[in-house]
Parts: structure tokens; sequence; C-alpha cells
């Protein structure tokens, strides 16, 4: 069972820190190369939606598998690793959260609106706390890996 549930963990979290590094660090850059923003907001705004959806799965089979995880360690003998990634993870869920109901949902009303530098501007933002959250990521996985 454990097996199972860590291997569950990991795939969640594979899942969100690829979809981070592939929307910020190679599509994102190529749509901004190459159209204008009126053609590339829209694209971005159902490109996060989806990947977004993803994110929210990914957590809800994180908690819990963490949870489980420290359940059957006991708090108290496990790693300071493993406390540092719970920490971080939890971290990136709240920045998660407020990407999702903060920017991510002034960024569905501009492109609504055509308000095309107001969308760009949220944009960036998102791009920004993405690119936070996965250093975050990175330092989660560091952790759990390098500090025993």
């Amino acid at each position: 069972m454990r097996n199972l549930i860590l291997f569950l963990h990991l795939a969640a979290a594979i899942f969100w820190m690829g979809g981070m590094a592939f929307t910020v660090l190679a599509l994102r850059p190529v749509l901004h190369a190459a159209l204008e923003p009126a053609l590339r907001l829209p694209i971005m705004v159902r490109v996060l939606g989806r990947f977004f959806a993803v994110v929210a799965a990914s957590i809800a089979v994180l908690l819990p598998s963490g949870l489980w995880m420290f359940s059957q360690s006991g708090m108290n003998a496990t790693p300071p690793g493993w406390h540092a990634m719970a920490t971080l993870g939890a971290l990136m869920m709240l920045v998660f959260g407020h990407i999702f109901f903060s920017p991510y949902r002034r960024l569905k009303l501009a492109v609504a609106a055509l308000d095309w530098p107001e969308a760009g501007r949220r944009m960036g933002q998102i791009t920004l706390l993405v690119k936070i959250n996965l250093g975050l990521g990175w330092l989660a996985i560091a952790a759990v890996m390098l500090w025993r």
C-alpha cells in the first residue's frame, strides 16, 4: 500500500511541476514571440484553465497521500526534509489558490473585455507566481532528498 501511495504522490507532484515548467519556460515564451495579444492571451486563458484543473487534481492527491505517509511514519520520526517539503508544498498550494482566484480570474475578465494591456499585466503576474511556485517545488524536492 505504501508504494502505491508514494507513486500517486510522486505522479501528482510530477504533473504539477512538469506543467509549470512547460507552461512558463516553453509555451508562453513561444506564444509571446509569435502571436499578438489578441490571439495569444485567449489561448493562454484556455491552456491555464485546463492546467489548473490538473493542479487541483494534483493537490487532491498530494494532500491526502502526504498526510497518510506522515501518519504512517509518525510526525516525530520523520526526517526534517519531510517537514520542509510539507511546509513548502502547503505554501505552493496557497500560491496556486492566489493565482487561481485573483490574477487568473482578472485575466479571464480582461480577455473577455478585450482589454489586452490589463490581460498582459495579469498574465505577467501569473507567470511570476508560477515561476516562484516552480522554485518552491524544486526546494521541496531538494529538502526531501537531501535533508535527512
